[in-house]
């Protein structure tokens, strides 16, 4: 047992699982760190209610960040790994990457526009967050993963989390300024992101290109399924917090985004296990489809039994949680993260599941089990938020996850099936 363990450290040493997966945890750690200690300030300082509204609009903005990204977090790992030796070509996935997210930038602004003049609540606050949308643009995380070189990204991040939080303490002193929280959050990514897009451009020599319509096509063309799904992925889990504000229950909203902010905690930190994994995945893949397979189900359940202890444990501290958070025993945020607490586990299962079907190019699956999803999140919504019971409405992101895992299982496991 014990030459097995050791065996199977030296072999993920020499894959640099290890080092990207420190590196991109040493991200998460800080982006964690920043989003705790926040919550600490901005909700004890403007209230729960105020929280409530932070993160609506927040959310909106990640929701315009996805469509934004198109696709290129994703696919630009891959496409900067295989042409890593190639300064040219390396190129033209930087700046083709660029241009493509200026553009639908410039649309969103149009969007934005044309907003004030529709009963979209909030809007002031949306105006204020059209940085954390900037930042996107400007996102050089897929780069860097591509050639797996990420301290330096993580050492630019970390700084700004440092300064970005010293800036919530300083700036937000009552509910009067909780608009400018995500103003603050936004424009620290912005600045940070576009430094190091300087620095990356430098480091490996990149000469500048212009826009081709041939690149842009095909970016649109490969990566339109890709952004669809992502698109999906971000509604299913925050539909309902977008209807809660039409549906006029401010307090739900509150409790609701408070408990989902730590949630998604647990998300990010398997996107970050996922993209750690992502390289190496694509080398046994590219070798062996038996062997991905072997190694895919041997790392879900890993993966999975780490996840299930830290749902056991949000569950059994959800009041300690929510007090240490907000300084308040809040019974229903309370309620809604016991419920919550069990959604990492959940998505744990299915973080290979959709990884294999990314390595086998099975987009077309992956955009139709994102459809479905919608329309999941959408009947959800509206059965939860008409039962009377508000309760219930804590369960949205664990019935959605069970939802996606369901048919991922289904389409990985439906050759097999019809072979029988």
């Amino acid at each position: 047992m014990k030459q097995r363990l050791i065996g199977s450290y030296y072999r993920l040493r020499e894959t640099n699982i290890i080092s990207n997966f420190f590196n991109l945890s040493g991200i998460q750690l800080s982006n964690t760190l920043l989003i705790v200690l926040s919550i600490l300030v901005i909700s004890r300082v403007v209230g729960i209610t105020e929280f409530g509204i932070i993160m609506f609009t927040s959310r909106f903005a990640q929701l315009a960040g996805t469509v934004i990204n198109y696709g290129t977090n994703q696919t630009g790992i891959r496409d900067i790994a295989f042409n890593r030796d190639d300064v040219h070509k390396l190129s033209i996935v930087f700046y083709n990457t660029l241009w493509i997210r200026m553009l639908i930038f410039a649309i969103f602004l149009v969007v934005l526009f044309c907003l004030q003049f529709t009963p979209i609540p909030y809007y002031s606050y949306i105006l204020l967050s059209v940085p954390i949308v900037l930042a996107e643009v400007f996102n050089p995380l897929c780069f860097f993963n591509g050639i797996e070189k990420l301290k330096i990204f993580n050492i630019y991040n970390l700084l700004s989390n440092v300064i970005c939080l010293l800036s919530l303490i300083l700036f937000i002193k009552g509910s009067q300024h909780a608009g400018w929280v995500n103003f603050i959050l936004g424009m620290a990514n912005t600045l940070t992101y576009l430094g190091l897009l300087i620095y990356f451009s430098s480091l490996l020599n990149l000469s500048f290109q212009t826009p081709l319509a041939s690149g842009m096509f095909k970016i649109a063309k490969d990566n339109f399924y890709l952004t669809i799904n992502n698109v999906s992925v971000n509604l299913q889990q925050t539909i309902i917090i977008f209807v809660l504000p039409i549906w006029g229950n401010a307090t739900l909203l509150g409790a609701y985004t408070l408990c989902d902010r730590i949630i998604g905690q647990c998300r990010v930190l398997l996107i970050t296990i996922s993209n750690a994994l992502y390289p190496n995945a694509a080398i046994i893949y590219k070798q062996s489809v038996e062997q991905w397979n072997i190694y895919r189900r041997k790392t879900k359940y890993l993966i999975t039994a780490i996840f299930f202890a830290g749902s056991l444990l949000i569950f059994i501290l959800a009041d300690f949680i929510i007090f240490v958070l907000t300084k308040q025993h809040n019974e229903t945020a309370t309620l809604f993260l016991r419920i919550m607490a069990f959604v990492p586990a959940i998505s744990a299962l299915n973080v290979l599941n959709v990884l294999d079907q990314l390595l086998k190019n099975n987009t077309i699956y992956i955009f139709r089990i994102a459809v479905i999803l919608f329309f999941t999140s959408i009947l959800v919504t509206f059965l939860l938020l008409t039962s009377g019971h508000s309760q219930f409405v804590g369960a949205f992101t664990l019935i959605v996850e069970l939802c996606a895992l369901l048919m991922y299982e289904y389409v990985i496991k439906k050759p097999s099936i019809q072979n029988v």
